[in-house]
């Protein structure tokens, strides 16, 4: 497999060739301006000089009186003094000046000399209306071409020097702002490699990328450990719970193939199937609702019920042959629930109330509204349930004294009932002593009517 560059490699060296692209603008703009700037720099302190010694001359009868303190050569700069007929009167002509230019009065320019160029400013210096003398400054205009051949030296040794720090600086830089994506990347290998959901990034809150990021993968593997648990679970309820009836199925068919002679016998035999068989498809539907429940892909679209209303009607159309079933239902209690659910909860409840209590004693059903809470009551005079298994009875599979109930269940219907009251916001609670009877209580927040 081709090797590919790493985004930190690839980062680095793009800020590298960033830097250095902008360091060699630099140094173009720095030939450009220098040439300008060292000219500029020439031309003022000529200005400033030849201005300075123009203090220090007067004109008598015609003739210039130079004061002490006047310079005639100063910081590489000539002052002359011409007559009105443009005759020199004092100072020294550069050698290497030889050109004859007009006198222009406080105009600095540029001239073209044998040996190089010079810039030249003329001063008029009035000593009536129509006499004076001339004040000139001359100067060598800066050796361009040698300082831009010095600056490209000292460029050519310190560029390579501001490429390899530049690199290096991207490189620290770049691997500071990766560390938190590496430790992402390190986490995620070693849950991988580990198997284990259980593991987090755990990145300190903040409001940089990695930081959110951290916190979507610590989020993901969260439900993805949730999921998996639930999905064990189901398997293990599914294998433990099916054990049985699928047992018994088996041993009946083998004892069937053997033994059984007549029709009864057979029809017994393929009863006893079909018994086992509903008991398994009841639990595997009740097992698969829970855990979809459980990972939220229940259907669980919540609106505005009437609890009361739709007990009454609930109970009406499922238990209508029960007449111990006493209704108490008050309308008026809204809740946002889902109806579907919410049904299911209710047949748990009556359905456990009837299998724990005689066939001649009654249960009732009441909804109210009791401390700014909608609840539903499930109350059954019958067998009632110990303090010390009042909390276990919400276990899967936990049934209290299961040789006194009418019929042997699957374990399922109060731990649904716990998990349909969570979905809804709500909670269980139930008051139980042996021997007189139980009550299971649902508790919803109240919706406010509009």
């Amino acid at each position: 497999m081709k090797k590919t560059l790493s985004v930190k490699s690839k980062i680095t060296i793009l800020l590298t060739l960033l830097m250095a692209g902008l360091a060699v603008l630099l140094l173009i703009f720095m030939l450009f301006i220098s040439n300008s700037v060292a000219t500029q720099t020439a031309m003022d302190q000529l200005n400033e000089t030849v201005h300075s010694n123009l203090a220090y001359v007067e004109v008598t009868d015609r003739k210039p009186v130079i004061s002490e303190g006047f310079s005639y050569f100063q910081n590489g700069i000539s002052t002359l003094i011409y007559s009105q007929n443009e005759a020199l009167i004092a100072g020294q002509i550069p050698v290497s000046f030889q050109a004859e230019i007009p006198f222009e009065n406080g105009f600095i320019r540029t001239v073209d000399s044998t040996d190089g160029q010079y810039i030249v400013l003329d001063l008029w210096l009035a000593s009536d209306w129509q006499s004076g003398v001339w004040l000139r400054g001359l100067m060598e205009a800066p050796n361009n071409e040698s300082l831009a051949r010095n600056l490209l030296f000292i460029s050519l040794i310190a560029l390579p020097i501001f490429i390899l720090l530049a690199a290096l600086g991207s490189y620290f830089i770049t691997k500071r702002a990766f560390q938190p994506l590496d430790h992402i990347t390190a986490t995620a290998e070693a849950i991988n490699e580990a198997k284990d959901l259980s593991g987090r990034i755990g990145l300190p809150e903040g409001g940089d990328e990695f930081s959110r990021l951290a916190a979507d993968f610590d989020q993901m593997f969260e439900r993805l450990e949730h999921s998996f648990e639930i999905e064990k679970q189901f398997t293990a309820d599914a294998s433990h719970e099916l054990r049985t009836p699928v047992s018994i199925i088996k041993g009946a068919c083998e004892y069937a193939e053997k033994y059984d002679e007549t029709p009864e016998d057979h029809a017994e035999t393929i009863s006893m199937i079909h018994r086992q068989a509903d008991k398994m498809a009841s639990l595997i539907s009740q097992l698969l609702s829970m855990t979809r429940m459980e990972q939220g892909t229940e259907n669980t679209l919540m609106e505005r019920v009437d609890l009361g209303e739709f007990a009454y009607t609930f109970s009406q159309e499922h238990f209508m042959e029960h007449s111990r079933l006493k209704l108490n239902t008050a309308q008026g209690v809204f809740v946002q629930a889902n109806p579907e659910l919410l049904g299911r909860l209710i047949r748990n409840l009556v359905e456990n109330a009837m299998k724990y209590s005689d066939d001649s004693s009654p249960i009732s059903l009441t909804v109210a509204v009791q401390n700014m809470e909608a609840t539903l009551s499930v109350q059954d005079f019958g067998i009632g349930i110990p303090h010390e298994e009042q909390e276990k009875i919400w276990q899967r599979f936990y049934q209290a004294d299961v040789s006194r109930s009418n019929e042997n269940g699957s374990g399922l219907g109060l731990s649904m009932v716990r998990q349909i009251a969570d979905i809804h916001g709500g909670y269980m609670t139930l008051e139980s002593e042996p021997e007189k009877g139980s009550t299971f209580t649902l508790h919803l927040p109240l919706l406010k009517v509009s």
